[in-house]
């Protein structure tokens, strides 16, 4: 983990209690040093956004004196359209939470197109944007953030693809480096360090690869064995599994991370293959957390990572109420990259949107749980581990409530 020296003025205690009640209520985001110390996860990896309309410029929210881009795909056809309506409902919906701080958020539609974002984000500088929100999509992300850097403002983007993180393009969204760090760390501090793989063979698995070995490496423990396998190929998988069962009885777990009925799928062929998921510990990322995994039998009892999922059930009943409809799984992050600038706004004065305040080590608490940028542009989240039950997934070992000691 990385130990920025960031450094941010105090926040009086005052100010502190009263951010935990909004907090109860979801009316803001602060600063986690202050307590002492859907579109699915993956949706870069999963989908691209199809060939979108011309950008539609879209009214601005709040009318406070600092200006804020919010960089949404409002027009796109689709599932990424109805994101960015849900998001943008999101950021309207923090800011009337935080009692109207003093911003007003600049909405500019991509149309989910890469010339689009950076047209928006152009936009949105020309008109005084200190910080730009957004976009979603990896290849807009690229170019709004080349955009941004010309007039050196920093932009908090929501693309799960760490590799359009970058110094001043920071990403608030679920990572699965996260997700692959926080299961295996735990399954290794419950004495499981000999692991075997099933992976897709997509942006998605060559990603979960990576950190699965860097992070088993890290902890002492081994990979054991690793295949990958066509999402949706039977022949592919059930062989890929032959290939894993014959390393599987000197392992301790096997990790998994695929969507839902992907899991279900190899779970179905390691068992055919004679891999005992009674002894062999199943793990996962947070793609777990889907009704196909908890109905599979042969993953009842596995470990995954993912939220503490008592935030988002919260915001969503508040967002039904305003909306009168369900938010998209993405829309947290708009929610809290809004209420994080609100409260910048309020407590860090001339400084606000520095990287040093961005960067702060002790890290912001949002709908999510708590979480902090690198100085490259990566996140880390504070996450729970779910066990798979056939109600859902129960928590075995709570989210951190900071990042002390890390």
């Amino acid at each position: 983990m990385d130990r920025a020296s960031a450094q941010t003025a105090p926040i009086p205690s005052c100010h502190r209690r009263g951010w935990r009640a909004g907090l109860v209520a979801g009316a803001a985001l602060i600063l986690a040093g202050c307590a002492g110390m859907n579109l699915p996860s993956g949706s870069d990896f999963f989908s691209s956004a199809p060939p979108p309309p011309e950008p539609q410029a879209t009214a601005p929210i709040g009318t406070g004196q600092i200006k804020v881009g919010l960089v949404l795909p409002v027009s796109a056809a689709g599932p990424a359209g109805q994101a960015g309506l849900s998001m943008r409902n999101a950021a309207e919906m923090a800011l009337a939470e935080f009692n109207n701080p003093n911003i007003q958020l600049l909405v500019k539609d991509d149309g989910g197109s890469a010339q689009g974002a950076q047209s928006a984000v152009q936009q949105a500088l020309d008109e005084g944007a200190e910080i730009v929100l957004g976009p979603l999509f990896a290849h807009s992300v690229s170019a709004a953030g080349q955009a941004a850097r010309a007039r050196n403002v920093p932009v908090i983007a929501f693309s799960t693809d760490s590799n359009v993180a970058a110094r001043g393009v920071y990403l608030l969204s679920f990572l699965p480096e996260s997700d692959v760090d926080r299961v295996i760390s735990y399954a290794v501090s419950q004495g499981k360090r000999s692991f075997v793989a099933l992976l897709p063979d997509n942006a998605y698995g060559s990603v979960v690869e990576a950190e699965l070995k860097q992070t088993a490496s890290r902890r002492g423990a081994r990979v054991m064995a690793l295949e990958r396998y066509s999402p949706g190929d039977q022949n592919r998988i059930q062989e890929s599994a032959r290939l894993v069962a014959q390393s599987a009885g000197r392992a301790d777990a096997v990790f998994i991370a695929d969507t839902g009925n992907e899991v279900a799928s190899v779970a179905r062929a390691l068992a055919g293959a004679g891999v005992d998921l009674k002894r062999l510990q199943p793990l996962g990322t947070g793609l777990w957390d889907d009704p196909a995994v908890f109905a599979e039998p042969l993953l009842h009892g596995g470990w995954f990572s993912a939220p503490d999922s008592a935030g988002f059930k919260a915001f969503a009943g508040r967002y039904r109420s305003r909306y009168n409809q369900e938010p998209v799984r993405t829309a947290t992050l708009a929610y809290d990259a809004t209420a994080l600038v609100a409260a910048l706004v309020k407590t860090q004065g001339p400084q606000r949107f520095a990287d040093s305040v961005l960067t702060n080590p002790s890290g912001f608490a949002g709908v999510d749980g708590v979480f902090r940028f690198r100085p490259e542009g990566t996140n880390q989240r504070a996450l729970a581990v779910q066990r798979v039950t056939p109600q859902g997934g129960v928590v075995v070992s709570p989210a951190p409530k900071s990042f002390a000691g890390s």
